[in-house]
């Protein structure tokens, strides 16, 4: 027996989220009803990332992922345009799509052979002439699949359902400042590596998304077995008053000056020297500030769920299944330029630490599934959680763009994602979405 679930209000909302004093209410990691308005507010509207253009080269490539809880093909077209749509057959709703990734001209369903083009369009259907008889009006130019809106940003592909959305460079805003020490460190640009781990969890999406956004505080204690089985040392503790927090439209970054501090944790010499021979490169390019940020001690999300580990090259979405669960993709951004056997061992590097077996992947995954678990209880949902770390960091920087946090045992990211968040969430206007 199932019951409707009653969406909470505004005012409601508001209270579940106190910046101020820097308080969160557990209902926001357990709740159904706040879950199914995330996926209505945030997935259905937010610009979301769906791939790396290197994912998707040639014509006919195409690739299956989800927007919130809706599967998605993300597929290139002959005329070289990659477009995103729903994978779900218009005729009774089958999934079209059952493979992941591959390459083909057209999108069958197994149901009745209702076929679709690389861009969507109903392009055939068997005995079409019945159709054309029996349904006055019928025109396939109608039935195409839904699609939603496309846009790039050096390399990452991103996709909204939501019309009224602004253009995807207001949705980044400054936070391009950043990505650029990432997608544009080299005037070749990036690549993902071939293959993807898919994994799953069962823990709410937030936990790791804010996390990522600036969550340095739990390294030296969560990681610090992993690190001196790895490293025979633990996670060292960076300059507190040379690292920072900045975020831009709930989008975080955190990260010190370091340089090589997270790529060292690869385990690979040769990812290290890499780094620090391409330095004077990279800082005529982005500037001495930017390049010792490639392979520092950082972390960074991209709201509402793409996180990545600049200086491991890792990079995940977290796809929400329910507000207790999530379906984990990752993948390893390389430069293209970069020889063949260095690529390999960032894969191996990735593998040895930011993997399902993966020893630093393990700690987080363990925490995320407790605290989603616990924050549930009858007693303890009515304690407010502390998320007030860093109130008064707020500065200004001559260069550093967005709102700027010193210190990068912090809270101000995830406060900064949370108020998004909220933002979003209190949002009432009718969600007009066409195909």
């Amino acid at each position: 027996m199932t019951t409707d679930v009653i969406q909470p209000g505004p005012d409601e909302l508001r209270a579940l989220v106190d910046l101020e004093r820097g308080a969160i209410d557990r209902r926001v990691y357990w709740d159904e009803a706040v879950y199914r308005l995330e996926l209505e507010r945030i997935f259905a509207r937010c610009w979301l990332f769906v791939a790396h253009e290197s994912q998707v080269a040639e014509p006919g490539d195409f690739l299956t992922t989800y927007m919130g809880e809706d599967g998605v093909i993300v597929a290139r077209d002959g005329n070289g345009a990659i477009n995103v749509f729903l994978n779900s057959c218009t005729h009774r709703g089958n999934r079209i799509s059952l493979a992941e990734v591959g390459n083909r001209r057209r999108f069958t369903c197994n149901y009745h052979g209702w076929t679709f083009g690389l861009d969507g369009a109903l392009v055939a259907l068997p005995q079409e002439d019945v159709y054309r008889q029996t349904c006055p009006g019928f025109d396939p130019g109608d039935l195409g699949l839904h699609r939603a809106r496309v846009a790039s940003y050096k390399g990452l592909v991103f996709a909204t359902f939501d019309e009224e959305a602004s253009g995807l460079e207001d949705y980044l805003g400054d936070y391009r400042w950043y990505l650029d020490v990432l997608l544009d460190n080299d005037e070749d640009g990036t690549e993902f590596l071939e293959g993807s781990i898919k994994s799953r969890m069962a823990c709410n999406w937030k936990f790791p998304a804010e996390n990522f956004a600036g969550d340095s505080y739990h390294a030296a204690w969560t990681h610090n077995s992993g690190a001196m089985a790895m490293l025979g040392m633990g996670v060292g503790k960076s300059n507190q008053e040379n690292s920072y927090q900045i975020n831009v439209n709930g989008h975080g970054w955190q990260f010190g000056l370091d340089m090589v501090g997270n790529a060292m944790v690869l385990g690979e010499q040769d990812i290290v020297d890499y780094l620090r021979e391409r330095e004077e490169q990279v800082a005529a390019r982005l500037g001495k500030l930017r390049s010792r940020m490639v392979g520092s001690i950082s972390s960074a999300n991209l709201f509402p769920h793409m996180s990545f580990l600049p200086g491991q090259s890792t990079f995940r979405t977290w796809h929400p299944k329910g507000p207790k669960g999530i379906e984990l993709h990752t993948w390893v951004l390389v430069n293209k330029s970069a020889p063949e056997s260095l690529k390999s061992l960032y894969m191996k590097g990735v593998m040895r630490t930011f993997s399902p077996s993966g020893t630093l992947e393990m700690d987080d995954g363990d925490n995320w599934e407790n605290s989603t678990q616990t924050n549930d209880g009858v007693v303890t949902r009515r304690q407010k959680l502390h998320y007030a770390l860093g109130l008064d960091s707020g500065i200004q920087h001559p260069e550093l763009k967005g709102a700027v946090h010193l210190r990068k045992y912090n809270d101000s990211n995830q406060r900064a994602f949370y108020r998004q968040w909220l933002k979003l969430m209190c949002d009432e206007r009718a969600h007009v979405s066409r195909s």
